[in-house]
């Protein structure tokens, strides 16, 4: 039995550091000068290394995340004030249609992005918000409010209607009703939801590129796109920006594991 373990444990530890190899090869990269980036066999380690790369980040990239910055938490705003209400509506208030609505946005995530960003550049154009951040904003949040609306509302199904007789019965509207007593006690799903819109809105590339490609205020992912060209591939100063741009998201995750776990695990157990 103990055997069993032991080679249970080994082989969870080879299997992550093969799936940690890429994220090492990002961070050795980054310290490797370009001399180098090209020996045979390359460097595992990068012994003559340099801050080239970070400098690059410092001097070039920093309106790229301050624009990322913006972005990621416009739409988090957007989509906890879209899909709190729609979940709660769909958990507590049941409106007619509202299997279907939930059937719609399940389908909704199965969308290509390509696909909608063909659409929204189409409408962009004609409305004159191509190429600005608040376009963005809103097609980011088009992919996380589905998902909000169906976190929330598996979490406040599990909420007791007692609550909200209990608020009712004091007097308390359906909007009192849902900012008081409902929102805080929807602290896990609200932080999951957060957490996933953020992440997508920072990592987009086909929203970006698409319909902000022009714009004067560009997400992070397009100033790592800048870095390359036909003939020129400053690798480098490609996987320091990625190793920056990874910090915040990694950050998020290891704060959040926690909540998310909860909100995501929310509504699949009824007691």
């Amino acid at each position: 039995m103990r055997m069993r373990q032991h080679l249970k444990t080994g082989l969870g530890l080879i299997l992550t550091a093969i799936m940690l190899f890429p994220v090492y090869w990002m961070l050795n990269v980054s310290f490797t000068k370009d001399t180098n980036m090209r020996a045979d066999p390359p460097h595992l380690f990068p012994y003559d290394g340099t801050l080239e790369g970070y400098r690059a980040v410092i001097d070039q990239q920093l309106p790229y995340l301050g624009t990322s910055l913006i972005v990621g938490l416009g739409t988090v705003l957007l989509t906890l004030v879209l899909s709190a209400p729609a979940g709660f509506a769909l958990a507590k208030l049941r409106p007619k249609g509202g299997g279907a609505l939930s059937f719609v946005l399940l389908i909704a995530q199965m969308i290509p992005g390509i696909i909608m960003a063909m659409g929204f550049y189409a409408i962009y154009l004609r409305l004159g918000v191509l190429n600005t951040v608040p376009g963005l904003i809103l097609a980011d949040s088009t992919i996380a409010v589905p998902f909000g609306v169906l976190i929330f509302t598996a979490f406040m199904s599990g909420i007791p209607d007692e609550l909200i007789n209990a608020a009712m019965i004091d007097g308390a509207t359906t909007w009192r009703t849902f900012v008081s007593v409902i929102l805080p006690v929807s602290r896990n799903a609200i932080v999951t939801v957060s957490l996933f819109a953020f992440l997508w809105a920072w990592s987009d590339f086909v929203f970006a590129t698409t319909l902000d490609g022009g714009g004067d205020a560009q997400p992070i992912t397009l100033g790592i796109y800048h870095y390359i060209g036909n003939n020129n591939q400053q690798w480098n100063a490609i996987m320091a920006t990625a190793v920056i741009a990874s910090i915040p998201a990694t950050l998020l995750l290891i704060l959040a594991q926690r909540y998310v776990a909860a909100g995501v695990t929310a509504g699949a157990v009824k007691d």
